[in-house]
C-alpha cells in the first residue's frame, strides 16, 4: 500500500508539473503573438505614416497672377480659377506622368526651345507639346502622330514628309518647325496665342464655329466642348508645375533627368537596302538606329529622288554613358 500511494504521488506530482509547463508555453506563446503583433501593426502604422508624409495629400496655393505666352489669365473669374485649379489637382496627383514629364523635358526642351525662338514662337508652347504627346511620339485614336500630334493632311501642308518609309510627324526638329508654322498662322486669324493654342486642339474649322456663333474672341469666354474647354488650362498647369515641382511635391535630383545623348549626323541621299546592315556600318545596332531616327518608318529607304536625309548616329560609349 505504501509503495502504491508513493506512486500517486508520483503521478500526481508529475501531472502538476506537466499543467505548470503547459500554463508557462501558452504564455510564452500568447506574449510573443502579442508581442508580434504590436511590433507589426508599429511598422505598418510606421510604413502609412512614411507614405503620407512622401504623399502630402492636400490643395495647392494658387497663383496670384498667370500668363500664357505673355497674355494675362483672367485668374479673378470664378470659372477661370475652378477651371485652372481642377487641371493643377489633375496633373500634381497623377505622379508617375508628371515625373516622366520632368525627367524627358530635360532631354527635350533644350531642342524645341531654340526653334521656338527663332521662329518667334513664345517659349510657353513647349508645355503645349507636353499636354499633346507627354514628350514622346504617340498615336491618338484619331491618327494624330508624333510628338506635336499632327493629322496626316496638317502636317503635309505644312511641309513634313509622310509616307510609308519616312514620316516626319517622328522627326522632332522637323515637326517642331511645323507646330511653328501651324501656331504663327492660327494666331495671324484667331488673334491671340491662346486662341492659336486652342486652334491646335479644335482645328480651325472648330474654331471659327465657336467664334460665329457666340459673337466672342476670347478663349476665356468660349463655351467650349469639353477637351478643348480644358486644353489650356491643362497646359497651363503643367507649365506651373514644370516651373515649379518643388511646390507640388516632386523632389528629382539632377541625376534623376534624363540626359542628352551625345550623336553625329550623317548625310545620305542614297537608299538604304538593308536597314541592319547599315547600323551595323555604323557600329550600332537596329534598335538605336529607330530610336534616334524614329522617323525612318520602314525597314528600308528607297529614296528614289535622291533626296537629302540626315540621319543621327550616337557617339560611341554615348549608350552607356552615366547620367550627371
Amino acid at each position: 500500500m505504501a509503495v502504491k500511494k508513493k506512486s500517486l504521488k508520483i503521478i500526481e506530482f508529475m501531472k502538476n508539473f506537466f499543467y505548470v509547463i503547459a500554463s508557462l508555453v501558452i504564455i510564452l506563446v500568447v506574449f510573443n503573438l502579442f508581442s508580434y503583433s504590436k511590433s507589426r501593426f508599429e511598422n505598418e502604422k510606421t510604413k502609412v505614416d512614411t507614405i503620407m508624409q512622401i504623399v502630402d495629400i492636400q490643395s495647392f496655393q494658387f497663383p496670384e497672377k498667370l500668363d500664357f505666352a505673355g497674355e494675362k489669365v483672367p485668374l479673378e473669374n470664378f470659372d477661370i480659377r475652378e477651371s485652372l485649379d481642377k487641371e493643377i489637382l489633375k496633373v500634381a496627383y497623377w505622379h508617375s506622368e508628371m515625373i516622366l514629364y520632368l525627367k524627358r523635358a530635360n532631354r527635350i526642351f533644350p531642342v524645341i526651345e531654340p526653334i521656338l525662338k527663332k521662329n518667334g514662337v513664345p517659349d510657353d508652347f513647349k508645355y503645349l507639346m507636353v499636354t499633346e504627346s507627354g514628350l514622346v511620339n504617340v498615336v491618338s485614336p484619331a491618327k494624330a502622330e508624333g510628338y506635336w500630334q499632327f493629322m496626316d493632311k496638317t502636317a503635309k501642308e505644312f511641309g513634313l514628309e509622310v509616307n510609308k518609309e519616312v514620316d516626319e510627324r517622328y522627326h522632332l526638329k522637323k515637326s517642331t518647325e511645323a507646330a511653328c508654322k501651324y501656331l504663327k498662322k492660327r494666331k495671324q486669324k484667331f488673334g491671340s496665342w491662346t486662341m492659336a493654342a486652342a486652334s491646335y486642339n479644335a482645328g480651325e474649322n472648330g474654331m471659327n464655329n465657336y467664334v460665329e456663333y457666340q459673337e466672342v474672341n476670347s478663349y476665356y469666354d468660349l463655351a467650349m466642348f469639353s477637351e478643348t474647354g480644358r486644353y489650356v488650362f491643362r497646359t497651363l498647369a503643367i507649365k506651373l508645375i514644370m516651373q515649379n515641382p518643388k511646390e507640388y511635391g516632386f523632389i528629382l535630383k539632377k541625376e534623376d533627368l534624363y540626359p542628352k545623348i551625345a550623336t553625329y549626323e550623317i548625310e545620305i541621299d542614297t537608299a538604304i537596302t538593308d536597314m541592319i546592315a547599315f547600323s551595323k556600318k555604323h557600329d550600332i545596332n537596329y534598335k538605336l538606329l529607330k530610336m534616334f531616327n524614329p522617323w525612318l518608318r520602314s525597314h528600308e529607304l528607297t529614296n528614289k529622288a535622291k533626296k537629302k536625309y540626315i540621319i543621327d548616329i550616337p557617339e560611341k560609349g554615348a549608350r552607356s554613358k552615366k547620367y550627371n
